[in-house]
Parts: C-alpha cells; structure tokens; sequence
C-alpha cells in the first residue's frame, strides 16, 4: 500500500511540476509577449511567484518517493531498471537546473520588476525562458520514460 501511495504522490508531483511548465512555456509566454512591458513583467513576477513553492513543493515530494521507491522497493540502483536510472539523473540535472533559475535568475528578475528596471527584468525572464524551455524538455522526456520504462525489453 505504502509503495502504491509513493508511486501517486510521484507522479502527482510529476504533473505539478512538468504540467505547471507546459502551462507557462506553450500557453502563457505566447499570450502575454505581445504586452507591453511594465504589465508584462510584473504579471511573470506574479505567476513565478505563486508558482515556484509549488515547484519546492514537488521537488521535494519527487525525491523523497523517488529515494522511497529506489532503496525499499526496488532494493537499491542495483535492483532498478535503467529506466530507473535515466530517470533519477534527469531528475538531478532537472532540480540543479532549477535551484540555479531560483537563485540567480527569478531573484534578480524579482528585484528589477520592484525597481522597476524593466529592460533587466526583461533580460532575466528571457534566462528564465531558456532554463524553464530546457527543464520541460527534460521533464517530458522523463515522464515518457517514467510511463513506459517498465515495458522495456
């Protein structure tokens, strides 16, 4: 029962994190590039803002169940298959990636929309533009992988 709740809460996690990208990167970026600047930016601020302790949130549940389900379940790496493995290194590059954006990136682009710098504001929503690009690339590459991982020969 315990391993099936870890396995919920992973890909729980999972969709949160990856769905909350997709959501930003395909559907909002779009809409909100042909606003002006001031508003443009300071509504980026305000969606990072809400929606970067869900990312904390979901990296830490990811890790937890993900470490869970690798030592208990399946014994250690030695036990996973290499979809396991892929997995668990996309997943690091993933988290590394996004304590870098949260650490460098989204605070100075925080404190340029509060000294209303618009054109730095600009240029680290572009930065944070790219990791996030590259991050759900991964993040979507992991969750086919997580999904059919266990039907590999």
């Amino acid at each position: 029962m315990i391993d099936s709740i870890a396995v919920a809460l992973h890909a729980l996690a999972a969709a949160i994190w990856v769905g909350g990208m997709f959501l930003v990167y395909v559907c909002l970026r779009p809409v909100v590039h042909e606003m002006d600047p001031q508003p443009r930016l300071k509504l980026m601020a305000g969606v990072f803002g809400k929606f970067f302790p869900w990312v904390m949130m979901a990296v830490v549940v990811l890790l937890a169940t993900g470490y869970y389900l690798l030592m208990v379940t399946f014994g250690g790496f030695a036990g996973a298959g290499s979809h396991v493995h892929i997995m668990h290194l996309i997943g690091l590059i993933m988290f590394a990636l996004f304590l870098h954006l949260y650490f460098a990136p989204w605070r100075r682009m925080r404190a340029a929309v509060a000294e209303e710098d618009w054109a730095k504001a600009g240029a680290q929503v572009n930065t944070i533009r790219l990791i996030v690009l590259v991050n759900l690339t991964l993040g979507l590459a992991t969750v086919a992988i997580g999904s059919s991982g266990r039907y590999w020969p």
